[in-house]
């Protein structure tokens, strides 16, 4: 199984071998009022983030969206019996900006507590690191020593770690890209002192760029989630049906495969949001 890479041929590989369709498990039927809630145009909205890699990419040649976001999106509206339109974003900020133009039904989003003041959440998913990256001579060797005055962090803007950090932080400066695939171009042109990202993301990073590595452990777990705008009850509670069964019939763990998806943790039945 390759790890992620997000350049050159090896992404076209990755990118390639995605177009094959995961397997449909047994369905639960939706109820007329979370049908309704989920897909109030007559089609499922499905805002893609390609701000994660772990969650969708653009596949080269076609121009698509593809990934287990995609796949959990298509499987949605084949039990609504609707047609799905894939709304892409660069970035996770983008999309919770999107909801406030009403122009998605459902996301596929890190759980964060700002964020669920206007979103409902499922429980998660998948499950990924966010870990820091820093030059090969940095003087910092732990996350323990990120924290300190004077040093700046690269992050994506809006990103789940943007919120965590904004949130903990008590002395390093947050410096803001337009959207994660980028932090790390970020951190090295304005010669910053940490980059903070999913670690695959940053793993790919340190691979393309010499001179790089990550700190060990991990400075938080993220907790990946569908998501709908949190007046929408039913289908909020339809939603969470849909992803234990998700999990429990492989279908995740499948599609994550197929994409070729390391480092991914598929998490357990009834997660806590």
């Amino acid at each position: 199984m390759h790890r992620i890479l997000l350049a050159g041929a090896a992404f076209a590989m990755l990118c390639s071998c995605s177009t094959t369709p995961v397997p449909a498990p047994a369905r639960s039927a939706p109820t007329t009022a979370a049908a309704a809630e989920l897909a109030p145009s007559g089609k499922l909205r499905a805002a893609i983030n390609y701000g994660n890699p772990i969650l969708a990419v653009k596949d080269p040649a076609t121009g698509e969206p593809t990934g287990v976001s995609v796949d959990l999106a298509r499987e949605l509206a084949r039990r609504l019996d609707v047609p799905v339109e894939l709304v892409p974003y660069p970035a996770a900020g983008k999309v919770v900006e999107g909801l406030k133009a009403h122009a998605w039904d459902v996301a596929f989003l890190a759980i964060d507590p700002e964020r669920a003041l206007d979103i409902a959440f499922t429980p998660p998913y998948v499950i990924i690191e966010g870990v820091y990256l820093v030059a090969t001579g940095s003087p910092i060797r732990a996350n323990a020593d990120v924290d300190r005055a004077g040093v700046r962090i690269a992050v994506g803007a809006g990103s789940a770690y943007d919120l965590y950090l904004a949130r903990e932080l008590k002395h390093a400066t947050l410096v803001r890209g337009p959207s994660s695939p980028v932090v790390t171009d970020l951190f090295v042109a304005q010669k910053l002192d940490v980059a903070a990202g999913v670690k695959q993301q940053l793993e790919a990073d340190a691979q393309r760029i010499p001179g790089l590595r990550l700190l060990p452990g991990r400075f938080m777990v993220i907790n990946q989630a569908m998501a709908t705008p949190r007046e929408r009850a039913d289908g909020a509670r339809y939603l969470d049906r849909f992803i234990e069964e998700m999990k429990e019939s492989g279908f995740v763990a499948q599609s994550l495969a197929r994409h070729r998806i390391e480092g991914a943790a598929i998490a357990p039945a009834g997660s806590a949001r």
